[in-house]
């Protein structure tokens, strides 16, 4: 028997994939062109899938700051923060996180990915009580298991059962740390996070909101979530990444807790990880001060998402709550969303294809995220190929009305 036959269950599903057309987990792009265009098999797509929030991968300013970086501190680090991987760009970008969410201490990760891991599992260990949205992105979960701490979970966007399970654990010992998200990644929903602080005032505890996906996209400033819903002063922890509207890739905990220094040789996936090329560093600072300097940024984004939220919607697909830059369609099955994905494809749209197990409650979903460098002009060119393909898939209610 090979190590890998425990994974054979998702042979005959994959390859059913592959069947119909695309495989999803091998898209090669031939070239990026643009935040918003590349080549795939030699035809130009619109790029409709790739968190690029603020569309500044290709930002002048940002690729003059990485190429210099590269010149003068050369490709890599070659070790963690912990032995010779710190920099004078780390400690600076770590200065500009923390000055930017007015907190007294920040610290990077080398993936977004680690920030929750090595956060999480440095904040909460065995007999402390961790209690976690139950639609939590994978790395949360993953941090879970390796922190050791007994793991609670409450329904999805729901305060009172955050209070009820908070309740039940009375005066048990240990700590209680809350963890939620601003921008749920599949759906696109937000969190009711003034709700979720009211509880966490009542019942106690320490609440670390995920920004990842609302950072630079919520929030006057572009602090993400807990900036807009007004309960900053509630947020004990802020993760975020940088390979959302930042256009890099790493990850960051910002916090005024005392002994904060302490995670820095706890945490295992920092102390143990190559921290970030200096040119990924020169880029991040950049990118954060366009953030900061440049809010009609997150205007036209904003506008982006309301025009294919409200397209889509009105067309009379099954599409998330509200409008946010992640809209989600679902689709009645998940041969129709292989099916829909590869004609999107075909037709000049790449976004990405989210299915079971890997989505809430087991949804087949179209997942698109907009970018503030989308041209109205672009999003109307989706939204015309989504009406073609819903006609002739019969999914749109006057194609099904048509058939009747």
């Amino acid at each position: 028997m090979g190590l890998l036959d425990k994974h054979l269950g998702y042979r005959a599903p994959l390859e059913g994939i592959r069947a119909v057309g695309a495989d999803p987990s091998n898209v090669r792009f031939d070239a990026v062109l643009s935040p918003t265009e590349g080549m795939l098999d030699g035809r130009r797509v619109i790029l409709l899938g790739t968190n690029n929030y603020l569309g500044l991968t290709f930002d002048p300013a940002c690729i003059k700051a990485s190429a210099a970086a590269v010149r003068e501190w050369g490709t890599g680090t070659t070790g963690s923060r912990f032995a010779n991987g710190t920099f004078s760009g780390h400690t600076a970008l770590e200065r500009a996180l923390a000055e930017f969410y007015g907190r007294r201490h920040a610290m990077v990760f080398t993936t977004g990915y680690q920030a929750n891991l090595g956060s999480i599992s440095g904040l909460v260990g065995r007999g402390d009580h961790l209690i976690l949205d139950a639609d939590s992105h994978a790395s949360i979960y993953d941090a879970a298991k390796l922190s050791g701490a007994e793991v609670i979970r409450f329904r999805h966007n729901d305060p009172d059962d955050l209070h009820k399970r908070l309740r039940r654990l009375g005066d048990a010992p240990g700590g209680r740390l809350i963890v939620v998200e601003g921008i749920y990644s599949m759906i696109g929903d937000v969190a009711p996070l003034k709700e979720f602080a009211e509880v966490k005032r009542e019942m106690g505890g320490y609440l670390l909101v995920d920004e990842a996906h609302s950072m630079g996209v919520l929030g006057e400033t572009g602090r993400g979530l807990a900036e807009a819903a007004g309960v900053e002063a509630d947020v004990d922890f802020i993760v975020g990444t940088f390979s959302k509207s930042l256009g890099s890739v790493g990850g960051f905990l910002v916090s005024n807790e005392e002994n904060f220094d302490l995670l820095r040789i706890v945490s295992r996936p920092y102390m143990f990880t190559a921290s970030l090329p200096p040119a990924v560093i020169a880029s991040t600072l950049t990118a954060l001060k366009r953030l900061q300097d440049e809010p009609g940024l997150r205007a036209r984004l904003s506008a982006n998402a309301d025009r294919l939220f409200e397209g889509l919607r009105d067309m009379g697909y099954a599409v998330g709550p509200h409008a946010s830059p992640i809209t989600a369609v679902e689709m009645p099955d998940q041969a129709m969303a292989v099916a829909m994905w590869n004609a999107l494809l075909q037709n000049g749209v790449y976004l990405n294809l989210a299915i079971p197990p890997a989505t809430p409650e087991n949804k087949s979903l179209l997942r698109s995220s907009v970018s503030a460098a989308h041209t109205p002009e672009q999003i109307d060119a989706v939204l015309g190929v989504f009406q073609q393909l819903g006609q002739e898939f019969g999914l749109l209610p006057s194609a099904r009305r048509a058939t009747a």
